[in-house]
């Protein structure tokens, strides 16, 4: 017995020295938290409890901060406005204390299974977006090698497999979409939240050096700004054989603990079961965190609920191969509403981040509607307002005043702004305005373009428009199904063109209501539209 566990503690010895760059890439020198180097037992799952009071304080001076930088803990900020599920560790919370001196990296992956984010993926950008604000550094990890094998987590079928091409291009659209929203800020300075004057942190180049790392990485997944970093983990993957990763990763790995991951019992359950390839994507993902742990001092891994066992994977695999802790994970509730449904989908599909593949306009509007029952939730989750600002909205809604909407407008607006940017914004205030029946905006052939793929939309020709009757071209053009129905709207003050109400049944396309002589909007009250293109 002895001398077996001599021949284990030499062969892990042996592994450790001999682990390639190709895997492990150099050595690299760790953040000194105090938790890094102290022995301690398998992560502690901590789950947010519905009763655990929320802190007393989130803006308490740091020690060895003045009041001038103070950061309020980027954990206690997360777990008031409900955005913590579990952690692996409440030494997270201290590690978290001292941003100016000791700033950590955070990182959550992307994979990249289509050419935009969706609504879903929004939560790790923010999550991540609060850590930057805080004087912490944000790490977007687009999975160019595991979006090749696909993540089972809360899937019930195995992904379609994409093609190289088309995973190449998604992971650039991936990336630029993730630049835009956490780089708007710019250069160094990361905002730190919770202080009524908005103040810097500078977080300066990264300690240590990124050197012999950043070599290996590709001109196309680095970032400029040192407030986060977009990395692809094919830059480290393409080089490593299926061998050299069994023999010196897959060989710590505990299947009896893989087969207990929450995604993976539901997977083998399922009537289409679970591929090997699925399997093993927590242990790709986990060697992730490894892999970023020691080449680039990356901290924290952080992700949707449905990424504990991924999560923990990783962590499970820097304890065992590199005998050291002081990496974390975090999880992060699923966006749901509160029927328990996800949040992110319309008839339309998903509610994409990009403008090419979903409008600022269309954006705005799916927020613009969420029900009263969710607004104030989704204020804390979706927005960085403030929790007394939030709190004054919630009251807002309960006086006999209040204006319907008012509190939903304000959720569209910060939402559509830290995603689309104030031109973003702009534009969706536009459109929104610009359909608005009733409205004194005076339209233009543009402004309705603009929203043309928005709304339905026909096409006919001028001799078809002009001087017909308001009554027929609105069944013809398939706003409304029949001429009754069009005279009772219009009786009922529903019916408009160009935002104007028409309410006499005699009303006759005239010359001056085709704008710019060549479009017309019809509305149907407040939400049905159609654009007529005029040839």
């Amino acid at each position: 017995m002895a001398a077996a566990a001599t021949a284990m503690a030499a062969s892990r010895t042996s592994l450790l020295q001999l682990l390639r760059p190709k895997l492990l890439g150099p050595s690299r020198t760790f953040s000194s938290f105090p938790c890094c180097r102290r022995p301690c037992a398998l992560p502690l799952l901590l789950r947010r409890s519905s009763s655990q009071p929320a802190p007393e304080t989130l803006e308490a001076p740091i020690q060895g901060l003045d009041s001038s930088t103070r950061a309020p803990n980027v954990v206690d900020i997360l777990q008031e406005r409900g955005l913590i599920e579990s952690i692996t560790s409440e030494n997270l919370r201290s590690a978290c204390s001292t941003p100016a001196a000791n700033p950590l990296k955070v990182y959550c992956g992307f994979d990249p299974t289509a050419e935009s984010l969706h609504l879903g993926n929004l939560l790790g950008i923010i999550v991540l977006s609060w850590f930057q604000r805080c004087g912490h550094q944000a790490v977007a990890l687009i999975g160019g090698a595991t979006g090749r094998v696909g993540d089972p987590s809360g899937k019930s079928l195995e992904r379609p497999e994409l093609d190289v091409e088309t995973l190449d291009k998604n992971s650039a659209s991936i990336k630029d979409l993730i630049s835009k929203i956490l780089g708007r800020r710019g250069g160094n300075e990361i905002a730190i939240a919770g202080s009524e004057n908005e103040t810097f942190l500078d977080i300066g180049d990264d300690k240590g050096g990124k050197g012999a790392f950043f070599d290996s990485i590709s001109e196309d997944n680095r970032s400029s700004d040192e407030s986060f970093m977009i990395l692809n983990n094919y830059d480290w993957w393409k080089g490593i054989t299926l061998l050299e990763f069994l023999r010196e990763v897959g060989r710590f790995a505990r299947v009896g603990t893989m087969m207990a991951k929450e995604s993976v019992k539901k997977r083998l359950v399922s009537e289409e079961g679970m591929s090997y390839t699925e399997f093993t994507y927590q242990l790709l993902q986990g060697y992730d965190f490894l892999y970023l742990f020691k080449n680039m001092g990356v901290n924290v891994q952080i992700g949707g609920s449905d990424q504990w066992g991924n999560i923990t994977a990783g962590t499970e695999l820097i304890r065992k191969i590199l005998q050291i802790e002081g990496a974390f994970g975090l999880t992060f509730p699923l966006l749901l509403k509160s029927d328990g449904t996800k949040f992110g989908k319309s008839e339309g599909g998903a509610i994409w981040l990009s403008a090419s593949m979903l409008s600022p306009y269309k954006f705005y509007q799916y927020f613009f509607a969420v029900p009263d029952v969710d607004v104030i939730r989704f204020l804390k989750i979706l927005t960085f307002l403030s929790m007394e600002e939030i709190r004054e909205l919630e009251e807002e809604m309960k006086k006999p005043g209040y204006v319907p909407n008012t509190v939903q407008r304000r959720l569209a607006e910060e939402v559509t702004r830290f995603v689309h940017g104030e031109d973003g914004l702009a534009e969706a205030l536009k459109a929104t305005e610009a359909l608005r029946p009733g409205a004194e905006t005076r339209l233009d052939a543009e402004t309705i373009e603009g929203i043309s793929e928005d709304v339905p939309s026909c096409s006919l020709a001028y001799y078809q428009v002009l001087n017909s009757s308001l009554i027929d071209l609105s069944v013809s053009t398939g706003l409304l199904s029949t001429k009754s129905a069009v005279r009772r709207l219009m009786k009922q003050g529903g019916l408009y063109l160009n935002n104007k109400r028409v309410d006499t049944e005699e009303k006759r396309v005239e010359e001056a209501d085709i704008i710019d002589g060549k479009i017309l909007l019809l509305s149907a009250g407040k939400k049905n539209k159609m654009v007529v293109r005029i040839s």
